[in-house]
């Protein structure tokens, strides 16, 4: 594989713990290069999430090298060539060039080589086949400078084969889009994805729900996200999608993405949130969010003024209030000034509890809840201006009454 153009090394590419990474790899005749997103967000000035190598030794070469210049290594996946290293306090993942032995569309039986070309060549689009030396040789086999500047998303050689490879890349096709295409998508490759939509059904729904909110977390997904459905590469995991016109306008809301609350803006509301949480494997935590922004109630009352947003605050709790607030486009209000008093306003606590009704003289049951309750809603509607003393005496009026 031959050398191309350079880049201006970023600072993490020539720096003290690069350095030290290097020379230990190469004191033991290793040759290591940046390889990847940490390549193609470099040629773009954007941050980089990971540092990723790849190197020309298998992996118990590599974790001796480390460990004789006193490199923390650990081997996070030798099975499959990976090695981890730690220099200087910065995470570097090492991984032995590759090619295929066996592929079934979901994972790959691996063999060790020594062939930089035959690593490149099982990747899968060509700006993820960019290697790059730490002096910013760049090594380009599939002209993926030239798409990524072109914002195009293009499989390495035959895009069906690429696919049957890993059908996860039907869905990597358009994350990346996403987040470094511009129209129009690459008909080949579209084609492919679309003929290939109907194996998705064999992916887990961990993977799927990995690449669907990765994409959703890029800063303008709706055009890719209509290419998916388009390709009715949505059609099992997200028969529920209801177009991303919500969605335009909560990006344009939101002062930085939410990726739960983006996937609630293409749901219908009153969507089974448990359901689909269980199909892509949310967490819990992650499902009981999703609920509450889908549920139908309570209505948000935006034009209400303070006194509505702070009932609205108090019954749903900051942020569940915030993530309603943004979803509910078509409420009209000051929904600016709705989502200012849920960054600055302490919700209180009621000042009366169940304990107050028992001194009282009041048998344990559920009388006492249903006290409670009728107090708090009384308190709530009063704006919480009624202090401990005005509410023990609403209570007492109550169980009185009652």
């Amino acid at each position: 594989m031959k050398p191309g153009a350079r880049l201006d090394p970023p600072a993490w590419m020539d720096d003290g713990p690069s350095h030290r990474l290097f020379a230990a790899l190469e004191a033991a005749g290793i040759t290591a290069r940046f390889v990847g997103g940490c390549v193609r967000n470099a040629l773009l000035g954007r941050a980089i999430d990971d540092i990723d190598l790849a190197v020309d030794k298998a992996p118990e070469t590599v974790l001796a090298a480390l460990g004789a210049a006193g490199v923390k290594a650990i081997p996070t996946g030798v099975k499959h060539g990976t090695v981890t290293a730690l220099a200087e306090g910065r995470t570097f993942e090492l991984t032995t060039l590759r090619r295929d032995v066996e592929t079934d569309g979901r994972r790959a039986v691996v063999a060790f080589t020594d062939d930089w070309l035959e690593d490149a060549s099982r990747r899968d689009f060509t700006f993820n086949a960019l290697y790059a030396d730490r002096d910013g040789t760049l090594y380009d086999p599939f002209d993926g400078r030239a798409d990524l500047a072109a914002g195009r998303v293009r499989f390495i050689g035959d895009a069906d084969r690429r696919i049957a490879e890993d059908r996860l890349r039907v869905l990597r096709f358009f994350r990346f889009h996403a987040w470094y295409g511009r129209p129009p998508l690459d008909a080949a490759g579209f084609e492919a994805c679309r003929r290939n939509a109907g194996t998705l059904g064999a992916l887990s729904g961990e993977r799927v729900a990995r690449e669907l909110l990765r994409l959703l977390e890029a800063p303008a997904p709706a055009d890719a996200l209509e290419a998916m459905v388009e390709a009715g590469t949505l059609d099992r995991w997200l028969p529920e999608y209801a177009g991303a016109a919500r969605l335009r306008t909560l990006i344009a809301r939101e002062s930085a993405p939410d990726r739960l609350r983006r996937l609630a803006a293409i749901l219908p509301v009153g969507t089974d949130a448990t359901a689909i949480g269980k199909r892509l494997r949310l967490s819990t935590q992650d499902s009981l969010r999703l609920g509450v922004m889908l549920a139908r109630e309570p209505v948000l009352d935006l034009s209400g003024g303070l006194r509505a947003w702070r009932a609205g605050i108090y019954r749903l709790g900051n942020k569940l209030y915030v993530d309603r607030l943004l979803l509910a486009v078509d409420t009209p209000g000051d929904w600016r000034g709705a989502l200012a008093l849920a960054g600055s306003w302490t919700p209180p606590e009621l000042p009366v509890n169940g304990g107050d009704l028992l001194r009282m003289g009041l048998a344990p049951g559920p009388r006492i809840g249903a006290l409670i309750s009728a107090v708090e809603d009384w308190w709530v509607a009063g704006d919480f201006e009624a202090d401990r003393a005005a509410c023990l005496a609403e209570l007492q009026r109550r169980a009185r009454a009652a």
